[in-house]
């Protein structure tokens, strides 16, 4: 490759946004853009967005596609890794999608494409909180629950695609429905939406004064800022919900731990992000009570150090260890 390549490009696509960052080979950012995706608009739209939304990174950073070293892609969901395709994401409606050979057709780059958690739990084995750790877990709790696993240097993955859904790890005998359409997962009892829909009802039974009085009961306006205040003025019923979610968190982890052992579990998402010393306190009780006896104390809980910009320094950092 011309020696006159010398960047790199990261793109995160969120369920509810997307956002691409620039960044030279000291990996600084020098060119970002943020868009919020279109519900509704399928892959092919999807995809159109994603290109406008990476070319107006670029042009923020004022190069062009010819200095961009490669691009590396966050995507919600199962991806095959190796053949590039997001296979039916489902928090973004789309059908199984060759991104990797969309984006290559249209800036002539080199493209890694991997799952959006596993590239945060990557950027935060990289240069965050799980720095030289052997094997790193991570799980994000948003508005779903995101896992990742980077072993010995390398994402861990499946024999088809991206692995460690530990949302969809069934944590509740005849739970909840989850959106993956079966009962009791984790991300069913434990995700931003399944706390917030508890919180409304405890709201509206009295149990939550403050969210009832200052938010309301819509699932759209309860978000992870909100819950936070409402713990912190002493809405009792918000805290339970949240104590209990982080239970069943704890209780996900703990499994990973006897079948892994991993050294180090990375915590984040924005849900930990509003209120980190509740989550960090009850999951890590929580784990440490169900892993095995011998695997107990032999891992370490960290809260993500990275935030808002992990999946998408993952994704270029990703990209520059496969594709160089």
């Amino acid at each position: 490759m011309s020696d006159q390549r010398k960047y790199w490009l990261g793109f995160d696509l969120g369920g509810t946004k997307m956002l691409a960052q620039v960044y030279d080979e000291d990996w600084k950012i020098v060119g970002r853009e943020r868009k919020r995706t279109k519900p509704g608009s399928g892959a092919d739209g999807g995809i159109d967005r994603m290109v406008e939304t990476a070319q107006k990174a670029l042009d923020s950073a004022k190069i062009s596609c010819s200095e961009l070293k490669g691009m590396g892609v966050g995507c919600p969901g199962p991806v095959d890794m190796d053949r590039g395709i997001l296979l039916q994401p489902p928090n973004l409606g789309w059908e199984s999608v060759n991104v990797k050979d969309r984006l290559e057709k249209v800036f002539s780059c080199p493209v890694a494409i991997l799952n959006d958690v596993d590239a945060g739990v990557y950027a935060e084995y990289r240069q965050g909180a799980a720095k030289g750790a052997r094997c790193v877990l991570g799980v994000f709790c948003g508005t779903g629950i995101g896992g990742g696993c980077v072993y010995q240097g390398e994402i861990l993955r499946g024999v088809r695609s991206s692995c460690v859904e530990i949302g969809h790890v069934q944590v509740m005998s005849n739970g909840p429905r989850c959106g993956c359409g079966q009962r009791g997962c984790l991300e069913s009892v434990a995700s931003r939406l399944a706390i917030a829909s508890q919180c409304a009802r405890a709201a509206y039974h009295g149990d939550a004064p403050y969210l009832l009085e200052n938010v309301g009961t819509d699932l759209a306006d309860i978000r992870s800022g909100a819950l936070a205040a409402a713990v912190k003025q002493g809405d009792r019923g918000v805290k339970e919900v949240i104590r209990e979610a982080a239970r069943y968190i704890g209780i996900a982890i703990a499994g990973v731990v006897n079948v892994m052992s991993p050294d180090v579990v990375i915590l984040g998402g924005g849900m930990v992000e509003a209120m980190p010393d509740l989550f960090m306190d009850r999951v890590s009780s929580s784990a440490n009570k169900r892993a095995m006896p011998a695997f107990r104390d032999t891992f370490t809980i960290h809260l993500a150090k990275l935030q808002d910009e992990a999946g998408v320094l993952g994704a270029a950092l990703w990209a520059e260890h496969v594709l160089s």
